[in-house]
């Protein structure tokens, strides 16, 4: 590592409001595989094993959050909403908070190919960030920052992981024709491909998204949809 990314990577301390006392952890944290490879960096040390625990971390601290925040829902409740705050689309809509992406050390191939921007890149480094705080800090540290940038705004995640079946229902009250999900383009390689796909009604584009499935993308597409209606939240 150079002076010029480890200067960048104190830049993310601040942005996240927490000085790491292993710097170790933070580089490691940013670190793709695609880098560690290029730089011929044992295996060990990019971010893949502080993503596995970080993604523990995230679901006991989501877990708990919820179990005292919703008292009266029930264990199903508590499961999907639980599963659309720790989702690659919403933790990748959460990392854009602290521009995560920015901040990720990949390798040149990654980097043409638009990793920078991936949601499955971008969702495994706020993993492995937490996973990073949590050995750095300890639990408390970890949840400073899921609460801060994770748990904050849960109707809005919540909103967009039920976006697809809440814009159905608004089209078939407001509007004469029925919806349908277009793919009207793709990018990258065939192992990594990115779908774009447009949210329709009748001739009308309503909403765009994209992401490594049509799933994903239709569910952006929706979520799009949804902020433009202005009628997610009724």
């Amino acid at each position: 590592m150079n002076n010029m990314q480890s200067e960048h990577l104190h830049e993310l301390e601040t942005a996240i409001g927490y000085t790491f006392k292993d710097f170790k952890l933070l580089v490691m944290s940013m670190t793709h595989s695609s880098y560690a490879n290029e730089h011929h960096i044992d295996k060990l040390y990019n971010n893949e094993r502080l993503e596995f625990l970080g993604d523990a971390v995230l679901e006991i601290i989501t877990s708990d959050y919820l179990f005292a925040a919703y008292p009266k829902h029930h264990e199903g409740d508590l499961t999907k909403m639980r599963a659309s705050i720790v989702c690659e689309q919403t933790l990748a809509l959460a990392a854009k908070d602290i521009s995560l992406g920015d901040y990720i050390m990949l390798g040149k191939g990654e980097e043409k190919t638009g990793g920078r921007q991936r949601a499955s890149v971008v969702s495994d480094a706020m993993e492995a960030l937490i996973g990073a705080l949590y050995q750095d800090g300890g639990i408390e540290s970890a949840k400073d920052f899921i609460m801060k940038y994770i748990l904050k705004d849960i109707k809005n995640k919540q909103l967009f992981y039920d976006s697809k079946t809440i814009l159905q229902e608004i089209v078939q009250s407001d509007y004469t024709g029925e919806l349908a999900y277009v793919v009207v383009g793709e990018k990258g390689p065939d192992h990594d491909k990115r779908f774009i796909v447009e949210a329709r009604v009748g001739d009308k584009t309503i909403g765009t998204g994209q992401g490594r499935t049509k799933k994903a993308a239709e569910q952006e597409a929706a979520y799009n949809a949804l902020m433009k209606t202005n009628k997610g939240g009724n």
